[in-house]
């Protein structure tokens, strides 16, 4: 995630329960992010061990899909309300009711709003942001049916530049924000039955199943991997006594370096950027005026804001969702005054536009590629190439690896910890202390089908469902009963003799009694 954390601690496989706080102790965000994400984990396990890898509750489960091609200008799915997990994770499709407002009935005489569908549609997801004017996010053709519909989920954080409601206004304009959020996002998207390796024209369900089982695993195992580690620079003798003589990491402040692949693909097409506040340095804008744009704020501090020769983002939550990579751009100029930054170039014309998706600047640390033998390497549209098979040198003695072989997605992430206090970075090593290759930390993609589309009004299910748990009690039959009888009298039996034998018998005992 993008957020302004010092590290980042949950790993699954040392199985810890729970972060137990302590007495005295200083409190990080690390612990009580790792308390979260140890429940999460427990959470969505428990929900993927009962459920499976998807399905929803059989009478409340969402993502149904219906197509609706003639009726209207462009072809579209209807996506019903409900409920449908995914790995564990809960997606939720019901559409927010929309708000009344309080209307003075004998002054007001603007126009009542029309009410909003009661569905989502394939167009308006709230977290896909597909665009009828792009060819690619259009549904395929009626004369390339039947494809499939399916779900891809995963998560993504927002801060207060995304969603202004997090800031608490009344800690004031000059205060930090406060904690970010995580958002699950789901998103409805088509696939040819090209892609899922199916030659069949009309392919049963388990066909569709069993090759859309193999497509999402590929996409689920990314094969990118990296290794980091701190290396003394050859400079370190040249700078000031900041940091200890011996220290590999030279910075004079811990930091949270994040890498993060930029252009996906193959390694000679890929690249990649690095932040050291794990890319959580974002300025909300205001105004877009050609290359000029108006901030909302700056940043807090030197460490916080803007310069010239920053490489920044700009972007909004609909293009975030997305994922796709947008160039880099290069900050030209300020006017720190009046809150504007002049940019290389104008971003690109379907991002930003638009006050309600809430565009942003996010600033990535990277003024270029690697410098190794005395040159630099060039970048790419602002990002910096992938190169495979040696080390590469952020700053400071920050160095990372990529591995030979690797397959990049925009998005995926790891990040390294420096510390000062050690003259390091924190990465796991073997018994020789050589530097572990690692997947990415995130992004964690999941998959499941939701529909194969053979034409206008004919949707083939694909979807699972369970039942719940719960059923009514039994009753009991004459030989339980009869049982729990015969109990019941021997406890009372054990308190008192008497009470565990008949009427009759008690009485006859009682005459011989009286008798003698």
């Amino acid at each position: 995630m993008h957020a302004d954390l010092s590290r980042s601690t949950f790993r699954p496989e040392r199985h810890y329960s729970a972060v137990v706080a302590q007495q005295g102790r200083v409190q990080l965000d690390a612990d009580l992010n790792e308390q979260t994400a140890i429940q999460l984990h427990q959470a969505r396990s428990l929900a993927a061990d009962l459920i499976g890898p998807h399905g929803g509750p059989r009478d409340a489960a969402g993502f149904r899909i219906e197509y609706v091609g003639g009726k209207h200008e462009i072809d579209t799915l209807v996506v019903h309300g409900g409920r449908y997990y995914v790995d564990g994770i809960l997606c939720d499709a019901d559409r927010p009711a929309a708000g009344v407002p309080v209307t003075d009935e004998e002054h007001d005489e603007s126009p009542s709003a029309p009410e909003p569908p009661a569905q989502w549609t394939y167009w308006d997801q709230p977290d896909a942001f597909r665009d009828p004017e792009r060819p690619g996010d259009r549904l395929p053709s009626p004369a390339q049916t039947p494809f499939l519909v399916y779900l891809n989920v995963w998560e993504r954080s927002v801060n207060a530049a995304e969603d202004p409601a997090l800031r608490e206004v009344a800690l004031g304009a000059a205060m930090p924000d406060t904690a970010a959020r995580l958002k699950v996002v789901w998103q409805v998207l088509p696939l040819s039955l090209t892609e899922l390796e199916i030659e069949e024209t009309d392919p049963s369900k388990e066909v569709v199943r069993a090759a859309f089982t193999r497509w999402a695993q590929r996409q689920s195992a990314p094969s990118a991997r990296l290794a980091a580690r701190s290396e003394r620079p050859d400079h370190a003798d040249e700078d000031p006594c900041l940091v200890k003589p011996d220290a590999r990491y030279r910075g004079p402040e811990n930091q949270l370096y994040r890498v993060e692949v930029h252009a996906g693909g193959e390694a000679k097409d890929a690249t990649f950027k690095w932040s050291r506040e794990n890319g959580s340095v974002v300025f909300p804008v205001d105004e877009l005026d050609g290359t000029w744009v108006q901030l909302a704020s700056l940043g807090h501090d030197d460490k916080l804001d803007l310069d010239v020769g920053d490489h920044v983002e700009f972007t909004d939550t609909a293009y975030a969702s997305r994922l796709e990579p947008l160039p880099l751009l290069r900050v030209e100029e300020l006017d720190l005054p009046g809150r504007r930054v002049r940019l290389s170039a104008e971003p690109d014309p379907g991002v930003g536009r638009l006050a309600h998706l809430n565009p942003y600047l996010r600033r990535w640390d990277h003024r270029g590629g690697p410098r190794r033998k005395g040159r630099s390497t060039d970048l790419r549209g602002g990002a910096i190439p992938v190169t495979e098979g040696e080390w590469l040198p952020l700053e400071d003695g920050v160095e990372v690896y990529f591995a030979k072989g690797g397959a990049y997605r925009t998005g995926d992430h790891w990040i390294v910890p420096a510390r000062t206090a050690t003259g390091s970075v924190e990465w796991p090593v073997d018994p020789a202390r050589r530097p572990l290759l690692r997947g990415p930390a995130g992004i964690a993609r999941h998959f499941a089908p939701l529909a194969l589309i053979k034409g206008e009004g004919s949707a083939v299910d694909l979807r699972l469902a369970f039942g719940p748990l719960a059923s009514s009690m039994p009753a009991a039959d004459e030989a339980t009963l009869a049982a729990e009888e015969q109990a019941r009298r021997e406890e009372l039996a054990a308190e008192d003799p008497s009470q565990g034998r008949s009427h009759t018998t008690a009485e006859a005992e009682a005459a011989v009694e009286g008798d003698n």
